[in-house]
């Protein structure tokens, strides 16, 4: 696949979430699970988190997929309303939610500022003349690295997103708290609706949208997934076939209950703690990773895990315990 036509074409979701005091292990645990779901959905390039931080006072959660289409089937998917509802017992408040997509200029890891503004249509010519202004005023300052601006996205989110840049958080904290700014502000009165998020330059190029792709992650390819699935599902179904064989139910509901459970211990167990940690380098490798060092380890530690689980089995329903 080419990984620069995909990053051209890339879109991004920025997630913000305050957490509630004393939860935030558990609030990472859960959230590995997620981003380990997405990783199953079409056009899924890649998912970080990010700790709070003097620069992020929340939690800051980015997806990246290949387009738009495939990044709203996974914000809108069930698996993703199921899990927000177990995970709304560690939040504190609602989350924000930012999507960007196709930008234009190749970018280093930076400090990053989101913000959003709800415009009405008919102030949008307004509007987008006094965003050329702030970028001209933000421009003369020390460290400015560039801006963005992008529409907002139907189906998906109604307001406007602005990304801007600078090298550091110091030289970003002078534009932020200069009276040029506080002006411009001024000027934009009836724009001053808005939201704003920083972001420091530990997510590298997940804003960079016009590069070389030499930084971002590769999509898993669809038969590294299939296998990754192969290797949690065949020990999840046996064990449960195996706790539930006392109970000798008749195919069809035993079929029906097996499914149910199986979907419940590859989303919150088997996938974030077995297969993901076990393949994790193989489903994402490095991009500096040779493609065929990666595939001989990769197929390597498949067919290691396989071969342990048949023999465990065999023995378990065999030799120990006669099943078919």
């Amino acid at each position: 696949m080419n990984t620069e036509k995909n990053v051209a074409a890339a879109a991004t979701a920025i997630i913000g979430q305050k957490v509630l005091a004393g939860r935030d292990g558990e609030f990472e645990k859960w959230q590995e699970g997620l981003n380990t779901a997405a990783a199953y959905y079409p056009g899924f390039l890649g998912a970080e988190i990010s700790r709070p931080t003097p620069l992020q006072p929340d939690w800051v959660i980015v997806y990246r997929f290949d387009s738009v289409a495939h990044l709203q089937a996974w914000i809108n998917s069930g698996t993703r309303a199921t899990y927000l509802d177990v995970g709304a017992q560690y939040f504190d408040g609602p989350a924000t939610q930012q999507v960007v997509s196709s930008g234009t200029q190749e970018l280093d890891p930076l400090v990053t500022v989101v913000v959003t503004h709800r415009v009405h249509p008919n102030q949008v010519d307004d509007f987008l003349a006094w965003q050329q202004h702030m970028v001209q005023e933000e421009s003369k300052f020390e460290g400015f690295r560039g801006s963005e601006i992008f529409r907002p996205i139907e189906g998906l989110q109604e307001e406007w997103t602005t990304l801007y840049r600078y090298d550091s958080a110091e030289h970003l904290d002078a534009w932020l708290t200069s009276p040029q700014r506080q002006q411009a502000l001024a000027e934009g009165e009836k724009f001053s609706d808005f939201r704003l998020r920083t972001i420091d330059n530990s997510f590298g190029s997940w804003f960079a949208f016009g590069g070389n792709g030499k930084d971002a992650p590769p999509p898993p390819s669809e038969t590294r997934t299939s296998l990754a699935i192969w290797v949690g599902l065949y020990p999840t179904v046996v064990l449960l076939t195996l706790a539930l064989s006392p109970l000798h139910l008749r195919l069809w509901i035993g079929l029906l209950v097996g499914n149910l459970l199986s979907s419940f211990i590859m989303s919150f167990l088997t996938m974030p703690y077995y297969v993901n940690p076990l393949l994790g380098r193989w489903l994402r490798p490095p991009p500096d990773e040779p493609a065929v060092r990666s595939n001989v380890r990769g197929l390597g530690v498949v067919a290691a895990a396989m071969v342990c689980w048949a023999v465990v089995f065999y023995l378990v329903t065999v030799r120990f315990w006669t099943l078919p």
